[in-house]
């Protein structure tokens, strides 16, 4: 690699400038030690690591586990999702540092195919278990945060992630119209907070149906909210395609609270016929979008057991240049309370989390899957999921200044896409950030609650 590399600008300015990449020990990642403190607080490399296996000899092994897993997650959450980008910064001084290596000495980070090879060595046992280890750093850190929770809200939604080669399992979905994954995420909101907070993700193969892989999900992850938060109701909110009858009972098993929404038939679209009567009514005599009108009634599917509580909202789909169409809508639920409230307040509410889900894709590109096996693939969310639980964790710590609701995206472009010189003395490491980088006071305000000094 040669040591100067650099252009002239000759005509650009009263001066010729001239750009020389010809500063060592320096990264452009400079902030990104914020996410190391946030590790920290969520102990979530040592929870995902703890299950690896390292089947190597002993005596040819260069980068530990433990090290390839950090530097892995490190890059995710930097913007570097893609393999090819550890080839390119293995000498970052930053990431060596993130990584656990003596940014000058130490030895250069693993390349591309070491990678590739780590993501591909793990087995479906330990993928299970990482996912179970995930899943407890994140409720063990819930725990700490918050001591008296009342209410936990479990959303679950799958999402479509094209695929554009030969993946396992990547197959044709009707629905989407595409060759994919279908993963399906889970996320928690705890009280009556705004965040939502990834707490598994499970990559499926392109043709599962919707509910495939809920109980099992639901089966590792209550134990551990109800050892957490023993006093705290437990609530499911879940969108069409997830009312199977063995699921409603599953949920009643549990004592668990739910809201899912039921796809319109016959039978449900007479029950709210005297509703959707006074919409008409009211779209005639105004020519406007009438308000909703909501209702509730009991219902028995052919293959339910018994017959369960139907919420109704009656309202008009008006789209310009069309007549209006009745657009009924319905949920079950076994939660007490008025029809609106539970539509409106409750189950409405679980349309955030197709913002959290924008932000797995955008942010830390969990629909990069770009491994033949299967089982990689899965790792690679895994990956993912870690890197953005970090990025929640920081935009927590950023709930007093102007980042408090800032997406994945932009937390990585303003606190840690930071330029730094890097030096090391006998006691410590220096990052010597820019002094007029625009947010200063938010990333110390940041830094600080986060377990930083000032000096």
């Amino acid at each position: 690699m040669k040591d100067k590399q650099g252009v002239l600008f000759s005509n650009l300015f009263r001066r010729p400038v001239a750009a020389v990449f010809d500063s060592p020990q320096s990264s452009s990642d400079g902030g990104s030690v914020l996410l190391k403190a946030c590790d920290q607080a969520l102990g979530l490399t040592e929870a995902l690591a703890c299950w690896l296996r390292d089947r190597r000899q002993p005596g040819k092994v260069v980068h530990g586990l433990r090290e390839l897993l950090r530097q892995r997650v490190f890059s995710i959450a930097c913007g570097y999702a893609d393999g090819n980008d550890a080839s390119r910064l293995r000498r970052d001084p930053v990431l060596k540092l993130l990584a656990g290596r003596d940014p000058e000495q130490g030895r250069e980070l693993a390349s591309q195919p070491t990678l590739s090879r780590f993501e591909n060595s793990i087995r479906r046992r330990d993928l299970l278990e990482a996912a179970k280890g995930l899943a407890a750093a994140v409720i063990e850190r819930q725990r700490r945060r918050r001591k008296n929770v009342r209410q936990i809200v479990i959303d679950v939604d799958p999402t479509c992630d094209p695929t554009h080669g030969g993946q396992q399992l990547s197959l044709f979905n009707r629905f989407y119209d595409t060759t994919c994954y279908l993963p399906l995420v889970v996320f928690l909101t705890f009280d009556n907070e705004r965040e939502q907070y990834l707490v598994c993700a499970a990559l499926r193969a392109g043709n599962a149906p919707v509910k495939q892989g809920l109980l099992g999900i639901l089966k590792r992850l209550l134990p551990l909210l109800r050892k957490a938060f023993p006093k705290a109701r437990l609530r499911v909110r879940l969108d069409a395609g997830f009312a199977g009858p063995e699921l409603l009972e599953a949920f009643e098993r549990e004592g668990l609270e739910y809201v899912v929404c039921l796809a319109g038939n016959p039978t449900l679209k007479r029950a709210a016929a005297g509703l959707m009567e006074g919409v008409w009514k009211e779209y005639r005599q105004t020519g406007k979008r009438p308000q909703e009108r909501y209702g509730d009634c009991l219902y028995g599917a052919r293959s339910w057991k018994r017959r369960r509580r139907v919420v109704m909202q009656a309202g008009l789909a008006l789209h310009g240049g069309r007549q209006p169409k009745a657009n009924p809508r319905f949920v079950v639920t076994n939660i007490q309370g008025g029809a609106r409230r539970i539509y409106r307040r409750i189950y409405c509410q679980r349309g955030e989390v197709e913002n959290r889900i924008k932000e797995l894709k955008a942010g830390v590109e969990m629909d990069r899957a770009s491994c033949s096996r299967f089982d990689a693939n899965q790792f690679r969310v895994l990956l993912s999921a870690a890197a953005y639980a970090w990025l929640q964790e920081l935009r927590w710590r950023a709930r007093e200044t102007c980042f408090a609701r800032t997406q994945a995206a932009g937390l990585r472009l303003s606190l840690l896409k930071l330029g730094v010189w890097v030096r090391r003395s006998t006691r410590r490491v220096v990052l010597s950030l820019p002094r007029e980088a625009p947010y200063v006071s938010e990333w110390l305000q940041i830094a600080r609650s986060l377990g930083a000094v000032p000096t």
